[in-house]
């Protein structure tokens, strides 16, 4: 069990801040807040309880009380695509927003405070890929990590990843290592020496529904089991279960249609 670097633990233990460009949480906003509680808190043991307000009714997802992730409720006007969106770390959002419009990205809300939890804006990459920004204040982000139920990686799917890369290297000052591949557009993007989330270019094989997206990685005991109680819970197999350099791989969706993927990494003896 790995006490991320994150905020605040069932026993009020609290930890580092992450790093500048690290993604430190994960947001989901969909139409149905409830029942998407009754299918995440199914799939992965989440307990909730209630977070900020500032955009909505909003829960935060616990794992053996410590917090991993926020799901909220989208206004009934706004037909927003329901994804998981992943926050990157700043001490400043501010100047990280406005460093994202310099560079050619948008800033579609904020930046504003989320009560006393720290300070957040929404953005877009020059591609369109939508993710967060957050300035911690008492709330440090996700708390937990390395065991099933919890985010295990970050990857944003575009159409190349050079040009990019390239932004998110500017605005969050990652240092970057690419897949020295010909037929494998990839990036990894790396703080203070290790990785910390990816870019994979695929082209015209992105989703025409959905274009440039980040998706998040949960950690799960048995990948293959989990898509079963997936399917029976509502949810759908986009790519069946497979291996991977890294692990039992799945991509699957929620009944509200957000993409993510299960992945049961490879055991250490």
């Amino acid at each position: 069990m790995t006490q991320a670097r994150g905020s605040a633990g069932p026993n009020g233990e609290t930890y580092a801040r992450h790093a500048p460009g690290t993604p430190c949480w994960v947001s989901l906003m969909v139409h149905g807040l409830a029942a998407t509680q009754d299918f995440y808190g199914a799939l992965f043991g989440w307990e909730f309880q209630p977070g900020p307000q500032q955009l909505g009714p909003y829960a935060r997802a616990l794992l053996d009380g410590y917090e991993v992730a926020g799901i909220g409720q989208l206004p009934p006007d706004r037909h927003l695509p329901i994804a998981w969106t992943p926050y990157l770390a700043s001490d400043d959002v501010d100047l990280t927003a406005e460093t994202v419009r310099l560079c050619g990205g948008t800033i579609g809300v904020g930046p504003l405070d989320a009560a006393e939890a720290g300070r957040l804006a929404i953005g877009s990459d020059p591609a369109g890929a939508v993710f967060g920004i957050w300035q911690a204040a008492g709330h440090l982000g996700t708390a937990l990590t390395g065991v099933p139920g919890t985010p295990a990686w970050n990857e944003l799917l575009t159409f190349e990843s050079v040009s990019v890369a390239k932004f998110y290297e500017t605005v969050f000052g990652y240092e970057e290592e690419p897949v020295v591949s010909a037929d494998f557009d990839y990036v990894s993007l790396h703080i203070e020496g290790r990785p910390v989330a990816g870019i994979h270019g695929v082209g015209t094989a992105l989703p025409r529904d959905r274009g440039p997206h980040w998706i998040t990685y949960f950690e799960v005991a048995d990948t293959d089991e989990a898509v079963v109680r997936l399917v029976d819970l509502g949810g759908h197999v986009l790519k069946s279960p497979r291996d991977s350099a890294h692990g039992r791989v799945a991509t699957v969706a929620d009944p509200e249609g957000a993409r993510f993927s299960l992945i049961e990494s490879p055991r250490t003896s």
